[in-house]
């Protein structure tokens, strides 16, 4: 089989054959497999955390690539951590966001917009907004970041991850008014989000490739880009920061599916409350997405601990009084004391070799490229959020692979990061505890379920997983054919370019990269199985 573009290798999953599923023999939770195939639903909802206060494994559990602790010590200070960074974000500094949300799409046209009630959101007079926290005076510090890349409201630096706004333009919103949470948007404009996420901003990763692992066979391979990791040390030709790119993204998705089950509208009654059958079918039965939120989890807690220092000496007064920073500064410090126990990433891992500096550019310019098509989404709660979060694992990866310890030396740097920096990563680290808290009651629901219960909720995911017999994006016109999706490429990297030069450069060496494969044989005649929706 002919690796036609390895880039576009999910459009023809959904008809690839159907799920298999295989288990190592010893293998008794979904810590302890890089992907689970038998009894999925089963292996989330009834595993047991154990308690672990340190990091003492050496080699950890789970595809947890790269990191130094595992899943048992995330679960055991997830409690404390949830508790003190869910009373965090409610502070005045950390609860109030400025973003421009009406940028124009600058991938295509016709991104439409929900028309649902639960999309709306609503924004914060400025006055409310302490006066040192606004955009007049914030643009005053921005003004001052020199080399960066400019479009009229927003910017980059070479060191950044992500497109920035200036603080010229946008409104303000209170967080704590506007949790992420189910919202009817769906269909197949948000599956296009998606798709673009995954597709338009891949390193030619063939998933094929990703089939060497030490679980063979087919496997369920949807929008999350199910990760087939090899052993440590093993030959492989992906390389470390690409998988770790698809782990960062997948775990974005899987947060937010979780966030969206976990307050989900039940629109015959009209209450909110927690949707099992939701959680199961997008979560639950493929527990590769339940450990790569833990994946970020820990990425972010990494990011925390190293930005230690810095955050301690922010100013995070609004009053004058400097009560409410003592009582932020207060949860913060509990927060970094978590994170310095539970944060062990090894960043030091990536990027290195003679290759090292293109690659890191290339990563960079992929999850710029991510941030922008949040200007795509037609939902307005949801481009918020998809922003805020964006916006925060960009942070984490700016200050886990870009700036070094004297960089990050408060006394030397305190402009360092935007204020929008600080509040995105708090944020999104709260949205990735609060998932993980999440699945908790979830395994307390179905602990409450009777045998009969939990049977059919088990047939009715199993039944879900059944490919159909047509894509799941029927309604999105596809291009069709190897020079229609060359086009599609092409007209890509035009918007791309329109943007800004060095993203152009990068986006054509990626493309060329890409193109010159398509000929190139996998080596395998078995692929991937169901495409289908997170």
């Amino acid at each position: 089989m002919r690796n036609t573009n390895r880039c576009l290798i999910s459009r023809l999953l959904p008809v690839l054959s159907t799920l298999t599923f295989w288990v190592p023999a010893n293998a008794d939770s979904f810590l302890s497999n890089t992907l689970i195939r038998k009894n999925q639903v089963q292996s989330v909802l009834e595993h047991q955390p154990i308690d672990a206060l340190e990091c003492e494994n050496t080699k950890p559990t789970g595809p947890i690539d790269i990191t130094m602790c595992d899943y048992e010590t995330v679960e055991s200070v997830n409690r404390d951590l949830f508790s003190n960074i869910h009373d965090l974000v409610k502070t005045p500094f950390f609860k109030y966001f400025q973003v421009d949300l009406y940028r124009d799409c600058p991938f295509w046209d016709d991104y439409g917009s929900c028309n649902n009630p639960g999309c709306a959101i609503t924004t914060v007079d400025e006055s409310e907004v302490p006066m040192k926290w606004r955009a007049s005076a914030l643009s005053k510090v921005d003004a001052l970041v020199e080399d960066r890349h400019e479009l009229p409201g927003c910017y980059y630096r070479d060191s950044d991850f992500c497109w920035l706004d200036d603080n010229t333009e946008g409104d303000y919103y209170d967080l704590t008014l506007v949790p992420e949470r189910f919202t009817g948007y769906s269909g197949p404009e948000a599956h296009r989000i998606w798709r673009t996420i995954y597709e338009e901003n891949c390193f030619g990763l063939s998933e094929f490739s990703l089939m060497d692992g030490k679980t063979p066979g087919a496997v369920t391979l949807p929008d999350t880009m199910t990760d087939v990791l090899r052993e440590d040390g093993a030959d492989s030709d992906q390389c470390l920061e690409k998988r770790v790119y698809y782990k960062v993204i997948s775990g974005l998705h899987a947060s937010i599916s979780t966030h969206i089950c976990a307050e989900y509208l039940n629109q015959t009654t009209g209450e909110w409350g927690p949707n099992l059958h939701c959680f199961v079918n997008r979560i639950a039965s493929h527990p590769e997405r339940l450990q790569y939120i833990y994946f970020n989890t820990v990425l972010l807690l990494r990011a925390v601990a190293r930005l230690g220092p810095y955050l301690s000496a922010y100013d995070y007064c609004s009053t004058g009084s400097r009560q409410d920073d003592a009582e932020t500064k207060e949860k913060l410090l509990n927060v970094i004391s978590i994170a310095q126990t539970a944060g062990k990433f090894d960043e030091s891992v990536l990027f290195r070799g003679e290759n090292a500096n293109v690659l890191k550019e290339e990563f960079k310019a992929h999850f710029r490229n991510v941030t922008r098509i949040m200007d795509c989404v037609g939902c307005d709660k949801c481009r918020l959020w998809g922003k805020i979060q964006t916006t925060g694992i960009a942070t984490a990866l700016k200050v886990l692979f870009e700036l070094d310890e004297k960089t990050l030396d408060p006394q030397r740097n305190a402009n360092l990061l935007q204020r929008a920096e600080v509040v995105a990563l708090i944020n999104t680290l709260h949205r990735f505890s609060e998932s993980l808290e999440a699945v908790n009651e979830f395994r307390q629901i179905w602990a409450d379920l009777n045998s009969t219960e939990s049977e059919q909720l088990i047939l009715d995911a199993e039944k879900a997983a059944i490919p159909i017999p047509h894509s799941p994006y029927h309604d999105v016109q596809q291009p069709s054919g190897l020079f229609a999706v060359a086009r599609s490429r092409v007209m890509s990297v035009i918007q791309v370019c329109k943007m800004s030069a060095m993203e152009c450069v990068t986006k054509l060496f990626s493309l060329l990269n890409r193109m010159s494969s398509i000929l190139k044989p996998s080596g395998k005649d078995s692929g991937p199985g169901a495409y289908e929706e997170l």
